[in-house]
């Protein structure tokens, strides 16, 4: 078996060529990547729902706007916390989180990523994914990571990946694949997201963020 390489922790970035609506302009933060399939959420696809309304106790720990977002069409129905933590590595990145996995990217089932936060290096109830990035224990009292956490996001539900099918995806030209920023979590203006981390690229792709939502008005 050809070995893959780990894109955990960077940016999968939708070109105008993706045409399925569930990641229309997405950005999409890699929480694991490897052999066994791959899984992530959504950064720029905030919903009505507050925080406040299903997840009260985090609410005050979560930034502008305070609301839940979908992060993929997978396992709606389950939150998911992504944190940063102010001065942690940016060059290091977790190790997988070995979750099950499987089918395509828009109806894979796969073991709750929140389930496998754990103690380790960074304060409980955080576990690193990438750098500053890591993953929330949602279980776990609030107070106990209020004076760590430097953003926190709430997601429901999350994007997954069967075995070789990302890989397919980016030999199709679906995707983008960037490195992520902090700030990217907790963009307080998501729905730019898709422009603003196209625009920071020192290539081409700094080309990409002016191409048109409607490419009949190029």
């Amino acid at each position: 078996m050809t070995e893959v390489s780990s894109l955990t922790g960077r940016l999968l970035v939708a070109t105008p060529a993706l045409a399925d609506p569930n990641f229309d302009r997405a950005v999409v933060l890699l929480l694991d990547h490897d052999e066994a399939g791959s899984l992530g959420v959504v950064l720029n696809r905030p919903t009505p729902v507050g925080v406040v309304d299903i997840l009260a106790s985090w609410a005050a720990l979560t930034g502008e706007p305070g609301v839940v977002f979908q992060g993929g069409p997978v396992s709606l129905d389950s939150a998911l916390g992504v944190g940063v933590v102010p001065g942690e590595p940016h060059d290091r990145r977790s190790p997988g989180l070995k979750a099950a996995r499987g089918g395509p990217g828009e109806t894979a089932e796969a073991a709750d990523p929140a389930d496998t936060v754990v103690a380790g290096d960074g304060p409980l109830g955080w576990r690193r994914v990438h750098g500053a990035i890591g993953l929330v224990d949602l279980e776990a009292p609030p107070e106990l990571l209020a004076a760590a956490l430097g953003s926190l996001r709430i997601f429901a539900g999350y994007a997954g990946w069967g075995p070789g099918q990302l890989e397919e995806e980016l030999v199709e030209g679906a995707w983008y694949v960037v490195e992520s920023e902090p700030g990217d979590v907790s963009s307080p203006d998501p729905e730019q997201l898709w422009r603003a981390v196209l625009r920071r690229q020192r290539n081409e792709l700094a080309m990409v963020a002016t191409y048109p939502d409607d490419p009949s008005l190029n």
